[in-house]
């Protein structure tokens, strides 16, 4: 999957001869620009094919500043963006921490079979298992189709912790897991050959140390 969080990244997807499975669009980081971006939503989710049964799909979301979100953006912002591009996307990833804030617009998504994602960030370490599983098991309850992690891996430990997460399910719930740190880029490889649901690549320019471009993960996971 590629990260689309910049301008820059927009014009690159854009050019691509051979784009990846999924887009996941920053809102939070594409705000200033977002006027602009609707003009250009129809040309990005039809890369993939002339049929709109081949278009690449979108994911759609406006990250927590609390969980690395750019532009300290309020909660009404970011429901606001995520309401207007709903009818394009695929995919709407939320905090899991957002749920109870975002029941109406999820309640959107579903009526517009969006599928929804929740999701969990730690930029200082990686819980404990016992508190992954947890957090899976609640974002099963509120009614998520896909649980993804994203969490500091410095050290084996919790590297350890990430793999066991993914291989060990505790849920029916498909699971994406990654890590952020200096052994973020070996996670993303080791993790989507044990059974990552949605793995996460930069196209130009990374914007969390040890996400990937998007290159080196396609040469390096089997087709």
């Amino acid at each position: 999957m590629g990260v689309i969080a910049s301008p820059a990244d927009l014009q690159f997807a854009l050019r691509m001869k051979q784009p990846p499975d999924l887009f996941e669009l920053r809102l939070d980081c594409l705000c200033p620009i977002s006027k602009n971006l609707e003009k250009k939503f129809s040309r990005l989710s039809a890369r993939g094919g002339t049929r709109r049964d081949e278009r690449t799909p979108l994911i759609i979301t406006a990250r927590d500043p609390r969980e690395g979100g750019m532009g300290n953006l309020s909660l009404q912002k970011r429901r606001d963006l995520l309401l207007r591009f709903l009818p394009r996307a695929k995919y709407v990833d939320v905090e899991l921490r957002s749920v109870r804030a975002f029941k109406p617009l999820l309640a959107q998504a579903r009526k517009k079979n969006v599928r929804v994602i929740l999701s969990f960030h730690d930029f200082k370490s990686t819980p404990s298992s016992r508190s992954l599983r947890a957090k899976a098991t609640a974002a099963k309850k509120h009614g998520g189709d896909i649980f993804k992690i994203a969490t500091r891996a410095n050290k084996s430990s919790e590297l350890g912790r990430l793999v066991d997460f993914i291989t060990t399910k505790s849920t029916d719930l498909p699971l994406s897991a990654m890590g952020i740190g200096k052994l973020g880029g070996l996670s993303r490889l080791l993790l989507a050959r044990c059974g990552s649901a949605l793995n996460y690549a930069s196209l130009q320019r990374s914007v969390v140390e040890g996400q990937l471009p998007i290159d080196l993960l396609r040469s390096a996971l089997p087709r």
